[in-house]
């Protein structure tokens, strides 16, 4: 891999990781397209760590506030992520089997893109203003967030209409969707590295100290970018744009299964 790759990725990690488009399905997709098959986990792991930068900085102060009392943040931010980090724990080695070659993308693709959709439509019902994040909305969000772990179904998509579906604040809904992403990060990397240290392997470095490093500067400079362009999004009700993208998208994974 040369360093205009591992920028590439990095890039495109950062992006499709906030916004609603899936950063799995588009890293196995751009794989692909660069023809390269095999993928190694510190680079990947520092490609998740730079967007968990791009996140921590981008809401700071919110981060900040979960760590003072009474906690009820913080509560749902865990009860959030008790569905996908079940899941990963239990369905992990199946779902990276069954999907990891990426045949299923234009699926998962297309599936993002509608729900996209449906989530625009509800917000024409929209949610009275300030309605925040309570117990149900943190249920509803953590379950699509599992549903997520699909390569091609985005994780802030699906979070997102999640929250619409069960009555949140559009802005309330993203924030805390960004918010939910600092522990999946954390916990996937965590699992990763234990797992290789275990015996294993992938702790081995195919890809060089340079472009990994690259690789990490340009998830977190495009993670920032790629917050900002969705909370504007949000803010416009206007999420029709990506869920065109996705249809495009499915099309190509479809092209490309298929040859």
């Amino acid at each position: 891999m040369n360093v205009f790759q591992a920028v590439l990725l990095g890039f495109v990690q950062g992006l499709t990781e906030f916004l609603p488009v899936s950063s799995s399905g588009h890293l196995i997709l751009v794989r692909r397209l660069l023809g390269l098959e095999s993928s190694c986990l510190l680079f990947d792991l520092v490609l998740h760590l730079g967007s968990l930068v791009a996140v921590v900085v981008y809401f700071r102060r919110e981060i900040i506030s979960l760590l003072r009392p009474p906690f009820k943040r913080l509560s749902l931010l865990a009860l959030a992520t008790v569905p996908a980090a079940a899941l990963a724990f239990l369905m992990s080695g199946v779902i990276d089997e069954v999907f990891g070659g990426g045949d299923f993308l234009w699926l998962t693709f297309a599936l993002t893109g509608a729900l996209l959709l449906i989530g625009e439509r509800m917000t024409r019902r929209r949610a009275p203003p300030g309605c925040g994040i309570g117990l149900k909305q943190a249920a509803v969000m953590g379950l699509m967030q599992a549903a997520a772990l699909l390569p091609g179904l985005s994780r802030s998509g699906s979070t997102l209409f999640g929250g619409l579906a069960s009555g949140a604040d559009r802005e309330e809904a993203a924030k805390f969707s960004f918010l939910m992403s600092v522990p999946i990060i954390l916990g996937s990397a965590a699992v990763g590295l234990i797992g290789a240290a275990s015996g294993a392997g992938g702790l081995e470095l195919t890809v060089g100290w340079w472009e990994t490093l690259c690789g990490g500067v340009a998830a977190a400079a495009s993670g920032g970018l790629a917050i900002g362009l969705m909370m504007k999004a949000v803010k416009k009700a206007n999420c029709r744009p990506f869920a065109y993208y996705l249809f495009g998208v499915s099309v190509l994974s479809l092209v490309l299964a298929l040859a």
